[in-house]
């Protein structure tokens, strides 16, 4: 009895497991195709919101309704293809325009224009009459035209030729800091004579150049001012001179410059004066002495330290006094941006005979 038992499981599990997949695999009946088919409509962007009909009968699918097109149409048929346990598809759909679009309309018939009658000989020998004289007239209007044209056109005067295009503007070049600038001066400065603050004019005595190519010429104005001036003393003392650069004029443009002051001090007088009025004084007392004694002495000194005291003050402290055309050397404190000058000024002050033992 168990062995049957054993036997007859394993069958009617097998049964039950065909009868499971027979289920399965059984075909939806016509509403779930219909529903599913009308799915499928909606879900298409070209068919949605058209009024389809759909119709399912034992596996057939019959389509009716309006499409805009034949791809529409083929899409619906498509689908309800697709569908499991469709055998067959009618699709009736029509594809009929959009509502709003204009339907394209047939061309108008021809018009026919009516032929004209037949002219008689003579209307047709004047027609020709006119036609031709009408062709000589213009030919002769025409020939006047053309000899008034060609009279105009020698009388006019040769078109001028077109003004040349103007040079591209000038490009600004950077004079780097540490370029030495000399420049010749064009007044005179003395110590004894000028004071602090006062100006003075040169020009630039060597062209000033930017890796090879001359900025600005040698020629143009420059101007600068005494920083401070000391003059000598009598008895004592040295004189003082600092001049500094303030500007360069280019082309009509001024440009503001900065450069390291220019310094000069005189000699002293002051030992060797003292030297000598104490030589002086001496002196006066030993012939003092030899004249009157004591009193003589005396004397003698004083008159002595007066020719000391005449000595230095013709031998007082050493003047500066750079003349005209002196050449100073100074240096370019920070960089100086210009448009380059096409040439030197024409206005260049010089002497007829330049002192060459005052350049500096």
């Amino acid at each position: 009895m168990k062995a049957r038992t054993s036997l007859y499981l394993p069958i009617i599990l097998l049964i039950t497991m065909l009868g499971g997949t027979v289920a399965c695999n059984r075909a939806p009946n016509d509403d779930q195709i219909k529903s599913q088919l009308q799915d499928r409509l909606n879900t298409d962007s070209g068919l949605q919101g058209k009024q389809l009909s759909v119709q399912a009968s034992n596996g057939s699918v019959t389509l009716s309704g309006n499409v805009d097109n034949e791809a529409q149409r083929d899409a619906a048929a498509r689908y309800a293809s697709a569908i499991p346990g469709v055998k067959q598809v009618v699709n009736n759909l029509q594809v009929a325009p959009a509502p709003g679009v204009a339907e394209e309309q047939a061309p108008p018939p021809p018009v026919e224009t009516p032929k004209p009658a037949p002219a008689t000989r003579n209307e047709t020998h004047k027609k020709r009459s006119a036609i031709r004289e009408s062709s000589q007239g213009s030919e002769r209007k025409a020939g006047m035209g053309t000899d008034m044209a060609m009279a105009h056109q020698d009388s006019m005067p040769p078109a001028a030729p077109p003004p040349p295009a103007p040079p591209p503007p000038p490009q600004k070049v950077t004079i780097p800091a540490g370029t030495t600038l000399a420049v010749r001066l064009v007044d005179t400065i003395d110590s004894e004579r000028n004071q602090p603050g006062e100006t003075f004019k040169a020009t630039l005595n060597s062209p000033l150049s930017v890796e090879g190519d001359v900025a600005i010429p040698a020629g143009y104005e420059v101007e600068g001012h005494i920083v401070d001036v000391k003059s000598a003393g009598k008895f004592a003392g040295q004189s003082l001179l600092v001049l500094q650069l303030d500007r360069i004029s280019v082309g009509g443009k001024t440009y503001s410059i900065q450069t390291d002051p220019y310094k000069r001090q005189g000699s002293s007088r002051g030992k060797n004066t003292a030297e000598k009025v104490g030589a002086g004084a001496a002196i006066g007392a030993i012939i003092g002495g030899i004249a009157g004694g004591g009193k003589g002495a005396a004397v003698g000194a004083a008159a002595g330290g007066g020719l000391g005291g005449g000595v230095q003050a013709a031998t007082k402290g050493q003047q500066i006094k750079l003349p005209s055309e002196t050449v100073l050397n100074f240096t370019l404190q920070s960089p100086l941006t210009v448009v380059p000058a096409q040439g030197p000024d024409s206005h260049r002050h010089r002497m007829d005979t330049p002192p060459d033992d005052n350049k500096q």
